[in-house]
């Protein structure tokens, strides 16, 4: 076995998929970078240029058979990556050679393969953002009915249910899968464009015919699968169109990061936890522990991509004029890394959705621990009904209920209800109080809430990406 001396990925060896890693591959990379070429000759040859059919056949007889290693030799002379793979395409493609990348600047591959990476980048998280609505939507529906503490500042608040949280983490990704939709329904090609996105150089290829021009254009685009390319461009596509991709990374980062947050909390607690195997380790000191690693990974790896979502807002800030090489470096390396994580993440995230595992027992346990402190507003409406004085009741209830907490902070039991019921003020009897004490009675519309969200939301989306459903996680560790 080779010692491993150099730095590896931690995204490429132990988190991302093999088809994300596939989408952003150098062979990916530079198969589209042929496909391209030969879009651009089949548009010019049908556009009346001086291309044969014999020309293009050889392209594409050679498009999936990466000469690498000429390539590389290529750009030791050349120092120009672009150049160096027309060199090597046209080294296996003699008679196609004259033509490759006729009229065209090296943007014309670069850019055009980046919104095609990210394009079909996007395609692979929807399959996965999808699954995971579909994992959460059974939680919901499972769990709708059971009480459980709703907290705000992680204090126990009013009861909401297990469902209706899940439909929280529901929603967030909804959203996050709305604004994925949005950027690929508006998602541009740059096209055919010339060195300045003037084009010019097609210009005077078509003796200053515009109109083939434009068509050009256009066909590229239908070519490669695209709508529309942009009207305008420098040497480059606007990198506001990078910013408003990774955005939607970003956004599925935030979702997940707070997903993960509430699961490590909630197994703290012992309410919820994520999948734990047989033969899993949680501690190499500690034996009995079991720490949500998973939720921990999907924590760190969502706040990369929060931190580096930064990086393409300030390179298409800095894009001077027609464009600068400093964007150069930056996206070879963030576009790539902030897919690779966030394929992750969603990885992650239909695993432990999946396999959720909830306590009833000790969910219910923690509801009637603090129930009878909820309970006080209900106690206090019934017993002015029955002739109670509201503001004297008020006070007492205040008081014993700071009694009771003061107990409690000892490790004595809640005593609450005792304090009330020998209160002969509230003319209730400790099994009339105890009624009223049923969990069901706290949760408002929880149950409602999540058919209604369920029906009305997310089985429209589920329909609509039926042929998603089904996808499962594979983690590497």
């Amino acid at each position: 076995m080779k010692t491993k001396q150099y730095f590896e990925n931690p995204l490429t060896e132990r988190y991302a998929s093999e088809e994300m890693l596939m989408n952003f591959s150098p062979y990916k990379k530079f198969t589209t970078w042929r496909k391209l070429w030969v879009a651009l000759a089949e548009a010019e040859k049908e556009l009346g240029l001086p291309i044969t059919q014999e020309q293009i056949d050889e392209m594409k007889a050679h498009v999936n058979k990466i000469n690498f290693e000429d390539a590389e030799e290529f750009e030791k002379i050349t120092r120009h990556d672009v150049m160096a793979h027309i060199w090597a395409f046209g080294k296996q493609c003699p008679k196609a050679k004259p033509i490759i990348h006729l009229g065209a600047t090296s943007a014309f591959v670069g850019d055009n393969t980046d919104i095609i990476l990210m394009r079909d980048g996007l395609a692979i998280l929807k399959k996965k953002l999808v699954n995971v609505i579909d994992n959460l939507r059974r939680v919901a529906l499972r769990y709708k009915d059971m009480p459980t503490l709703g907290f705000t500042h992680f204090q126990p608040a009013q009861l909401t249910t297990v469902g209706k949280r899940a439909c929280l983490w529901i929603q967030d990704l909804v959203m996050d899968l709305w604004d994925l939709e949005y950027t690929e329904k508006n998602l541009s090609l740059r096209g055919a464009k010339g060195t300045t996105g003037t084009q010019a150089s097609f210009l005077k290829l078509f003796d200053n015919d515009e109109e083939k021009v434009k068509k050009l254009d256009r066909l590229i685009a239908e070519k490669m699968g695209f709508e529309k390319t942009f009207p305008i461009t420098g040497q480059t596509y606007p990198r506001k169109q990078d910013s408003r991709v990774l955005r939607v990374l970003q956004s599925i980062a935030e979702s997940a990061h707070k997903f993960a947050c509430d699961i490590r909390l909630l197994a703290s607690l012992k309410e919820i936890e994520e999948p734990f195997e047989k033969t899993q380790v949680g501690s190499s000191a500690m034996a009995y522990k079991r720490n949500p690693m998973r939720c921990e990974r999907m924590t760190a790896l969502c706040r990369y991509v929060i931190v580096n979502g930064l990086n393409p807002y300030l390179t298409a800030a800095n894009q001077w004029f027609e464009r600068t090489l400093d964007d150069s470096a930056n996206r070879r390396i963030v576009i790539p890394e902030m897919f690779l994580a966030v394929d992750a993440i969603l990885n992650i995230y239909m695993n432990v959705s999946e396999g959720l595992v909830v306590n009833p027992k000790v969910i219910e346990k923690h509801v009637m621990e603090e129930l009878p402190f909820m309970a006080t507003e209900n106690i206090l409406m019934e017993a002015v009904r029955r002739g109670g004085d509201r503001q004297e009741l008020h006070e007492a209830i205040r008081t014993y209920s700071m009694a009771a907490a003061a107990e409690i902070k000892e490790g004595k039991p809640n005593t609450l209800i005792d304090k009330i019921a020998a209160d002969k003020r509230f003319k209730m009897t400790r099994e009339e109080i105890e009624k009223m004490m049923d969990p069901a009675n706290f949760i408002g519309r929880s149950p409602s809430q999540v058919v209604e969200f369920i029906n009305e939301v997310v089985d429209p989306i589920l329909e609509k990406y039926e042929n998603y459903l089904g996808a499962k996680s594979d983690l590497k560790v």
